[in-house]
């Protein structure tokens, strides 16, 4: 935990904040931190700053805070991501949130097992509570937007050309196609599929929603990898 996010319930005042929670605990075995030090803080979709410690019981922690900084800009994409394995979600979540991702979709795919949909880390609790490990990680303050695509054929045929339009849109997919871009300057709209890629008829749909399949080499990556290899590789 690189920042400390903080929410409207924990402020006792203008500038004071009671913890009581992981963070507490984090503040106690990790930091351990003592009566007048500073920690960094931020304020969960706002400012960060520093906080001051005024005092640290067995039960709670009071901080004395001061929010100046920005959080830092998130990257120019929209990433649609075909919904992994159960395991590899909560992993995935947690990159998207520290690379700076603002918005994921997460999408079905031929590929997609039906029992990855009945997860509960798709509970939008459990969704949040990855998302912040990786605000924590990158010392951001601004939660992605996650939104949940169950019809592959709708949503590319329906939504997906609106949501692309005046992007550079690509397609992470292992085959004969161009390499994929580096350091590019204009937003894009990545999709990324399963372990063993889009199958042909979904690359062709995403395709004629003119998104530009594009390749990283000949190995085949496991899903977190490709996002954060991909992500990497353009930003």
């Amino acid at each position: 935990m690189n920042l400390l996010l903080l929410e409207a319930a924990d402020f006792v005042a203008a500038d004071r904040v009671v913890l009581r929670d992981r963070r507490l605990t984090h503040i106690q075995d990790v930091h351990r931190a003592e009566a007048g030090e500073t920690l960094r803080v931020g304020l969960l979709g706002g400012a960060m700053g520093q906080g001051r410690l005024l005092r640290l019981e067995v039960g709670e922690a009071e901080l004395e805070i001061v929010l100046t900084q920005p959080p830092p800009a998130k990257l120019p994409i929209t990433l649609l991501l075909a919904l992994p394995r159960p395991k590899m979600l909560r992993r995935v979540l947690q990159t998207v949130a520290c690379m700076g991702v603002p918005r994921l979709i997460l999408l079905n795919s031929y590929r997609v097992e039906k029992s990855f949909w009945q997860t509960p880390f798709l509970e939008p609790e459990a969704i949040r509570e990855q998302l912040l490990l990786g605000l924590e990680q990158a010392r951001d303050t601004v939660l992605p937007e996650v939104s949940i695509e169950k019809r592959f054929k709708p949503f590319v045929e329906d939504r997906l050309p609106q949501l692309a339009a005046g992007t550079r849109g690509l397609v992470g997919h292992p085959g004969d196609y161009p390499s994929c871009p580096r350091a590019v300057t204009e937003p894009v709209t990545l999709a990324i599929g399963p372990e063993g890629g889009w199958i042909p008829y979904e690359v062709e749909k995403l395709t004629e929603a003119g998104l530009q399949p594009v390749q990283l080499g000949e190995r085949i990556l496991r899903v977190e990898t490709a996002v954060s290899a991909l992500l990497a590789r353009l930003f």
